[in-house]
Formats: C-alpha cells, sequence, structure tokens
C-alpha cells in the first residue's frame, strides 16, 4: 500500500522550516565570520608595543661609547660623551647649519634639547640614528683627526656614508650638506642615574 502524499500544508510547513534553519545558519556563520574581520581592526599586540615608550639600562654604557635601543621601528643612540668630546663641541658652531636645533625645533628637538650639548644630561645623547637626508643609518666615527671622507679636523661625529652628510656628537649637521636637519631628538625623561625612558617625556 503507497503511503499518503502530503499535503500542501504539510509540504508548506516544511518548506518553512527549512528556510528558516537555512537563514538561521547563514545568520550564525555571518557573525563567525564578522568577528574575526572586526577583529582585525584593533591594534594588535605588535603595534601597541611600536607605539609605546621603551626602557634603557645605561647602567653598564661607558664613557666614549653608545648603545642602541628600537623606539617605534626606528634605532635610538645614546651615546656616553667623555669630558674630551664634550669639550670640543663649543669649538665648531661656525661650522654647523644649526648649532642650536632653531630652525625646526619642533620637528628636531624637546625644548630641554636646545642647547649646545642637545640634551638634558650633558654627559649622554640620546637620538634618532637615522639621516634627515633620505633615511641611511650613518656610521660612528668618534675618533678625532683625519680619515678618509672626512676633513682633517674632524672631532669626532658621526658620517653617513650613502651621500656624505656628517654629524657631530651632538647630532648636529654640518654646513653645505645633503642632510636638511639635525638628528631628531625624541621625547625622553631619565627615571633615575641608571634608567632612561624614550617615547615619553611627560615627567622631564
Amino acid at each position: 500500500m503507497n503511503a499518503p502524499l502530503a499535503t500542501d500544508d504539510t509540504a508548506d510547513g516544511s518548506k518553512r522550516t527549512w528556510l528558516i534553519a537555512s537563514a538561521c545558519a547563514g545568520v550564525a556563520g555571518g557573525l563567525a565570520g564578522a568577528v574575526p574581520f572586526v577583529a582585525s581592526f584593533a591594534p594588535s599586540e605588535k603595534a601597541k608595543a611600536a607605539g609605546a615608550a621603551v626602557e634603557a639600562d645605561i647602567s653598564a654604557l661607558q664613557p666614549g661609547f653608545k648603545m642602541t635601543v628600537e623606539w617605534r621601528g626606528k634605532p635610538v643612540w645614546i651615546v656616553r660623551r667623555t669630558p674630551e668630546q664634550l669639550a670640543s663641541l663649543a669649538k665648531h658652531d661656525d661650522l654647523l647649519a644649526d648649532p642650536f636645533s632653531e630652525r625646526r625645533p619642533a620637528d628636531q628637538a624637546p625644548d630641554y634639547a636646545r642647547n649646545a650639548t642637545r640634551s638634558i644630561k650633558p654627559e649622554y645623547l640620546v637620538a634618532v640614528g637615522i639621516c634627515t637626508h633620505l633615511g641611511c643609518s650613518p656610521s660612528d666615527k668618534f675618533k678625532s683627526g683625519p680619515q678618509p671622507s672626512l676633513p682633517d679636523d674632524w672631532p669626532g661625529g658621526f658620517f653617513c656614508p650613502c651621500h656624505g652628510s656628517t654629524f657631530d656628537l651632538a647630532g648636529r649637521v654640518y654646513k653645505n650638506k645633503p642632510a636638511p636637519d639635525n638628528l631628531q631628538i625624541p621625547p625622553h625623561v631619565y627615571l633615575s642615574d641608571t634608567r632612561l625612558l624614550i617615547g615619553d617625556d611627560k615627567k622631564a
């Protein structure tokens, strides 16, 4: 005996049930897909860290040497200058393009670094190690005196081999060089005699 055929009402009910189930599954799938999509707009932990201030321990940094830390993907140099290096800074102001960072101070240095040493503490230079010409990284040329590609009266500083820009040990660019500005001084503050915070100067 054949089974009775479904009535129109039964068929319509089945169709409605199927449509509702399909719609619910679609909504659930859409929400599941939307969560990762929306979450992708939130900054990652790495991105947050890239803009955060970084702390540096300078307790082991000896006079005449440099250490490098990364802040916002940039190398930041911390140079502990010797008394002789500090004394040399005042002897060549006339050779520099902007000895006191007066041309574009907002771009180059905070107010507390607009001085001959471009620093909070004269002994330490804190500068972004990127040439202001085309973004190359200058080389250390701390030794004074004649050297290849440098003047005979070189007092010590930094030399960018890409296009020949030269900077003294305060990160100040010499006149008539491709680099238009001094090296950038990032916001920073001393948390103690041996701890430095780079990227935040609210306590300065």
